[in-house]
């Protein structure tokens, strides 16, 4: 898919957009006003399965062990 290329009124508004974020940042500047420090970001690791504790007989204990309650 090609990039839509932009035209002429686009680029104005994007000058026009820095141009004015840059000024606010220093005008903010000079009054004082501190940016909030922000969290670095941390990962979400997925953790993996637990392991459960079933308690498993061996086939031949499990086979007598069946036999022996009926």
């Amino acid at each position: 898919m090609p990039k839509k290329q932009a035209t002429q009124d686009e680029s104005i508004l994007v000058s026009a957009a820095k141009t004015i974020g840059t000024t606010a940042g220093k005008i903010a500047k000079l009054a004082g006003v501190e940016p909030e420090p922000h969290e670095p970001a941390q990962s979400q690791k997925v953790p993996k399965l637990a392991k459960k504790d079933k308690h498993r007989l061996p086939r031949r204990e499990k086979k007598a062990l069946q036999k022996s309650s009926s």
